[in-house]
């Protein structure tokens, strides 16, 4: 049983695997930074200069001057702002993985398909049974090949 965990571990799909992981989660914080630091600055100042990242509504009924204070207070609050950096950072990275599994099977596709194995049998013409391809005579009805 050791023996076939190791070998589980060692084959290519397992490590393949743990690397698209380990490379994923990276890249979505990358991602998640590139929202955050990048594309929600621009657009809040579009909008009047809204910092999306501190848009919340508290639930106790207190006010709050900033998302920090709120969560220091422990105070429950739907935080708009978080929940939106997060749908665009969603979509992007979705975006960015159709893209990468687009190109792979792009790739894959451009590789030479296998050739076919020669065929090892025909059918007698006769009983329609299948026989060897070097035979001269169906071992079934004897007819002639």
């Amino acid at each position: 049983m050791l023996q076939e965990f190791k070998k589980f571990l060692i084959t290519g799909n397992v490590v393949d695997m743990a690397v698209g992981f380990i490379f994923g989660a990276a890249f979505g914080t990358v991602v998640k930074s590139l929202v955050a630091n990048v594309i929600m600055p621009p657009i809040g100042l579009l909008m009047g200069g809204v910092d999306f990242s501190s848009l919340f509504i508290a639930l106790d009924g207190k006010e709050y001057t900033s998302l920090t204070a709120l969560d220091a207070a422990g105070a429950p609050a739907i935080k708009v702002g978080v929940f939106l950096n997060d749908v665009i950072s969603f979509t992007i990275l979705g975006f960015v993985m159709f893209m990468m599994v687009k190109a792979y099977n792009r790739l894959k596709a451009a590789e030479p398909a296998p050739e076919p194995a020669a065929p090892t049998g025909k059918t007698c013409g006769e009983c329609g049974m299948e026989i060897p391809v070097a035979a001269k005579s169906c071992p079934y009805c004897r007819t002639p090949q």
